[in-house]
């Protein structure tokens, strides 16, 4: 072959290989701050853009953490305490703790991270498919640093440990409803955490060690009609128009940090443009209070003053690192709406 024609493949090559694969990444959604996702009507949503809150900075928001009371939560947004907890009768959960032979009772407060989101997908109502996020290798597109494995009825833990059994579900089993999956998922955490974690628990001399892993079952279902139809979701999404869709994740059980957490992506008609959906989502995680409170004992050793866990979950700590739970709730709430974003899109 002439030299001049390698050449000129050479410089094909390059071309391809600098073009953009997939799709440009001008055309990937990007996320757009707002007070209220919520108050955002359609019309006033643009193509490709997430509008985001997460209520950092309500009145009902502790300044010093970022996060609601759960009894603030409940009394302020009744609907989204019923629609958006592990349950809509839930209340914070009666703990039992045995030491030295004795048990003792005590209520378990919880401190709430809300999240909500907006878009738009060029799709028509009732073409978007929501039932595969039902399986796993879309799951693990979501997050790959989050493992997952399939579960049965029988071996979520509200109802194999005692310790959990605060979690059941009072009308139902969990991992029962049909168009569902139950998962295990595994996230070893990232950075500098477990390296922090391990000097915090050489510290500790006494209680329930800190894991360097978070572990939680979850049910992930998608609604029957008849779910939808027996929900008031449009004043959960303050958008009066039908309801197509409903994708909802409930993680039911944790191994630490948390007691619950719920993802809800609610798809309804475009108040005007019928060949377009309109998306919002939402997700809650309650955060244990006590996990909060383990301030002062990290302040007083040098080099645990970055392991305050408040600051560590909203990512405001040296120790955060990557792009999923390590990275804080912040950063991971946004990289998993993003990608849950490009799925609907897809």
């Amino acid at each position: 072959m002439k030299p001049e024609l390698w050449l000129n493949r050479i410089i094909l090559a390059l071309v391809l290989l600098s073009a953009p694969f997939g799709g440009s990444r001008a055309a990937e959604f990007r996320i757009e701050e707002v007070r209220s996702a919520t108050a955002v009507p359609p019309a006033q949503l643009q193509p490709k853009t997430i509008v985001f809150s997460d209520h950092r900075d309500d009145k009902l928001t502790d300044p010093g953490t970022g996060l609601i009371r759960f009894a603030d939560w409940s009394r302020a947004m009744p609907q989204r305490k019923r629609l958006l907890s592990l349950f809509p009768d839930y209340v914070e959960p009666t703990i039992q703790v045995t030491v030295n032979g004795i048990t003792t009772s005590y209520t378990e407060k919880l401190h709430m991270y809300v999240v909500e989101a907006r878009l738009l997908i060029t799709k028509p109502p009732g073409t978007v498919d929501l039932t595969r996020f039902a399986r796993l290798d879309v799951l693990e597109t979501i997050d790959p640093a989050i493992k997952h494995r399939p579960i049965a009825a029988d071996q979520a833990r509200p109802y194999t440990t005692r310790e959990s059994a605060h979690n059941r579900h009072p009308d139902r089993h969990w991992c029962e409803e049909p168009r569902s999956l139950c998962i295990e998922s595994h996230y070893a955490l990232e950075g500098k955490l477990p390296i922090g974690i391990r000097l915090a628990n050489k510290l500790e001399e006494g209680g329930k060690k800190i894991s360097e892993f978070i572990e939680f079952q979850s049910e992930i279902h998608v609604w029957e009609p008849q779910e939808i139809e027996r929900n008031d979701l449009a004043s959960l999404t303050g958008l009066q128009s039908s309801v197509t869709g409903v994708l909802e994740q409930t993680i039911f059980d944790v191994n630490q940090v948390m007691q619950f957490g719920k993802l809800m992506a609610v798809l309804q008609e475009h108040p005007s443009d019928k060949g377009t959906t309109v998306a919002t989502v939402f997700m809650v995680l309650a955060i244990e209070t006590d996990v909060l409170e383990r301030k002062r004992e990290f302040e007083s050793v040098p080099v645990l003053r970055n392991l305050i866990p408040a600051q560590v979950l909203m990512g405001k700590s040296s120790f955060n690192s990557g792009d999923s739970i390590s990275a804080g709730l912040p950063n991971y709430t946004r990289n998993r709406i993003h990608a849950i974003a490009s799925l609907l899109e897809q």
